[in-house]
């Protein structure tokens, strides 16, 4: 068997705590570790596979010439005024002269003033805003002109100049230049006129062209649109003004001059067959645009705000049995509102005003312009939002002729990182609560085993350190109950210990008695002898003398040394009594003044006439005179001023305690001793001190060691302590009286 517990496997309660604590902690870690490291995955995955959407559609538009405007692609630059945009509108546009259902008609329009004019014979009083938007088949033009006076067209006028008006040119598909005059004799729908370069054709209606006149406060609106069938890449457009019936215009401004087809600007409109190969890339839910070489859109698909980088993404809606559930309450009122107040939820209502619908701008642009396909992170400009750009360039004639830009948001990877997320804090916060559980039940178990060794102990050994009872030994084995074991072998040994120390004083009475008696027989023997001799007038023997004086001592020692064993075995069997602790008292102090007549003894008592404050004691009244009689005679031997005071009286804070104070001023107490005062075999005299007896009387501390065994036998305590002017020593006796 010894065998086999020296190679039993030992799991200390430290090795317990440290396993324990350490998984606990290492569960959040790799869970966040796992997380992070899947989200820069995901964005990895994206990456690629936005580079590779940008690459597949480029590659659908590499070397095909007729998507593209060649004039204008291979402009060395593009002249703003000049050279225009057809914004792309998401709706029909109704032609009633007002711009309110133009979408961002401020920022979407150019400034027509003295820069632009073409020729002016008076200084300029006529300026305009001019839009330009494309839908469906149609090019739409929105005028908005301010002109201090409006003239009209006559009712019966052949010419179409001689007024304010509008001239309006396109070049067609095969580069024609088509010339067009808009010349009301009335606000209301427009009047459209095709010109040949004949000066003497007379100019034709145009139907085709068609539009609102609407006369305003600052001048007059021109709201129109023009077929896309057979427009081509050039444009230009001129407002002349006339302000005197004479019909002579005095100025005139716009993007060029219309009658010169070498000064016509370009014209981008969203290409219709680009859209459609861009459409069909859509379904990769992705915002998607096509640019070309002075960064103008082509064509456009898909929107940022719901291009959010996951594919075909569908969430699961819970069902209605599970939406009544508990636990998916729980986790819809507190568990989600507490995530969320660590994780972020994507937002769709973020801005990003980085590109506008004419131009695109930024450093990948640039790059794929270059013929270097890019990709880059950015955040929106409400930084709400990040966005991943991918661009590639397209070639034709090996030249850089344009470039895809798809763009993607992280709200996807997001969204799937914060379902992540909540499941693992779930998962954590499940296997923390069972942990906690067990760090619960695990502590209470060693508190309760501590408390109990505890207990134990305190029950085992009173404050003067005598052993009263044993402690269990434990048969756990870890530490606590090594340690349960080590104090029950020290309990027993200090147990065994004591015994031997209490018992020897007894021994050495029946030990020393025999040897004692001997050698007082032989003095008495002497003593006979002695007083024959005296008989015969022969001198003293002073040895004779000084050894019966040596022998009474060594017994009255004896006598004293056996006198508390015999009073802890006698309170034992002792039956107590009821008394009034005020007549026990008033009775000693009446023999006190006779045994000491130089003492002067004052008793001072509470007096009342209620039950409740009456001394009636249950215990016994002879070991009270006891008491009274130890700490009086300890009293009047340290009185240097020869006044014992004694005082009865109630506790204030517990009524049915009496607290004696017998007082007498002289030599205080050590602060060494005052805890150790009431211990066996402690004394304060000194053979020069007063209270050192002069006959030689020995004194072994045991007269208050006998005090406090009578207290504890009347469940009572006592204390000495000092007090001061005068300087002196109060011993407060505290026993609770009879209810």
């Amino acid at each position: 068997m010894p065998k086999t517990n020296r190679f039993k496997l030992r799991f200390g309660l430290r090795a317990k705590l440290l396993l324990l604590s350490s998984f606990l902690f290492t569960i959040p870690w790799f869970g966040y570790q796992y997380v992070w490291e899947m989200e820069k995955y995901l964005r990895f995955g994206q990456e690629q596979t936005l580079v590779g959407t940008a690459r597949a559609l480029a590659t659908a538009l590499h070397e095909r010439e007729k998507l593209f405007n060649n004039q204008a692609s291979f402009l060395p630059n593009v002249e703003q005024g000049k050279d225009l945009y057809g914004y792309k509108l998401t709706e029909a546009v109704q032609l009633d002269g007002l711009h309110s259902d133009w979408p961002e008609f401020n920022q979407r329009t150019h400034f027509y003033h003295e820069q632009q004019k073409i020729f002016a014979e008076e200084p300029l009083s006529i300026n305009f805003k001019a839009s330009v938007g494309k839908y469906d088949n149609y090019l739409y033009l929105f005028f908005q002109v301010v002109d201090n006076k409006t003239i009209f067209r006559g009712k019966n006028s052949r010419s179409i100049i001689n007024n304010d008006h509008l001239a309006l040119s396109f070049s067609d598909n095969n580069n024609k230049l088509n010339r067009f005059i808009i010349s009301n004799k009335q606000p209301g729908w427009i009047s459209a006129f095709s010109l040949t370069n004949d000066e003497g054709d007379i100019p034709k209606p145009a139907p085709h062209i068609q539009g609102n006149w609407l006369t305003t406060p600052q001048g007059y609106n021109i709201e129109m649109r023009v077929p896309l069938d057979n427009l081509g890449d050039n444009i230009a457009f001129a407002f002349f003004d006339v302000d005197d019936v004479s019909g002579q215009a005095i100025s005139a401004i716009g993007s060029a001059d219309p009658s010169n087809a070498e000064s016509l600007g370009t014209i981008v409109v969203p290409s219709p067959e680009i859209e459609r190969i861009v459409k069909g890339m859509r379904y990769t839910n992705s915002s998607i645009w096509v640019v070309d070489q002075h960064h103008r859109v082509l064509a456009s698909a898909g929107s940022i705000k719901s291009a959010n980088g996951v594919w075909h993404a569908r969430e699961t809606q819970p069902q209605k049995n599970e939406q009544d559930s508990i636990w998916y309450q729980f986790k819809q009122q507190i568990l989600l509102p507490l995530y969320y107040k660590i994780l972020t939820k994507p937002s769709n209502n973020f801005i990003d005003e980085l590109y506008d619908a004419q131009h695109l701008q930024g450093s990948h642009i640039v790059n794929a312009l270059a013929g270097k396909a890019t990709s880059q992170w950015r955040l929106t400009t409400d930084k709400k939002a990040l966005v991943l750009s991918a661009a590639y360039p397209i070639f034709i004639n090996n030249h850089v002729q344009g470039a895809v830009i798809v763009e993607e948001t992280t709200n996807g990877i997001r969204t799937l990182r914060n379902l992540a997320l909540e499941k693992l804090f779930t998962v954590i916060l499940a296997v923390m609560s069972l942990g906690a559980l067990a760090f619960i039940l695990f502590a209470s178990r060693i508190s309760s085993r501590i408390r109990d060794l505890s207990n134990q102990a305190e029950l085992a050994i009173d404050k003067q350190g005598r052993i009263i009872g044993q402690i269990e030994a434990s048969n756990n084995n870890d530490e606590i109950g090594d340690l349960s074991r080590s104090f029950t072998t020290a309990v027993n040994r200090l147990s065994e210990y004591n015994h031997y120390l209490e018992s020897m004083s007894s021994r050495l009475s029946h030990e020393l008695r025999t040897p004692i008696a001997v050698v007082k027989t032989s003095l008495e023997n002497l003593s006979l002898q002695e007083e024959k001799r005296l008989q015969t007038n022969q001198p003293n023997n002073p040895y004779i003398e000084r050894a019966q004086n040596g022998i009474n001592t060594l017994n009255l020692i004896l006598t004293n040394m056996s006198e508390a064993t015999r009073l802890e075995q006698m309170l034992t069997t002792t039956e107590k009594t009821d008394f009034d602790l005020s007549l026990i008292i008033k009775g000693c102090i009446s023999g006190y003044r006779q045994i000491y007549p130089s003492i002067k003894f004052i008793f001072n008592c509470e007096e009342n006439d209620s039950k409740t404050n009456t001394f009636i004691l249950h215990g016994s009244p002879e070991h009270i005179v006891q008491l009274l009689d130890k700490v009086v005679s300890n009293g009047v031997e340290f009185s240097q001023d020869n006044i014992i005071t004694v005082e009865l009286s109630k506790n204030p804070d517990n009524n049915d305690n009496a607290e004696l104070f017998i007082s007498n001023n002289g030599i205080l107490l050590p602060e060494q001793l005052s805890e150790s005062l009431f211990d066996s075999m402690v004394s304060l005299r000194d053979r020069n001190s007063k209270a050192y007896n002069k006959k030689d009387v020995p004194h072994l501390g045991l007269g208050l060691y006998i005090s406090r065994l009578i207290c504890q036998f009347h469940q009572g305590k006592i204390s000495a302590y000092n007090h001061k002017n005068p300087d002196g020593v109060t011993v407060n006796i505290s026993l609770p009286t009879k209810v």
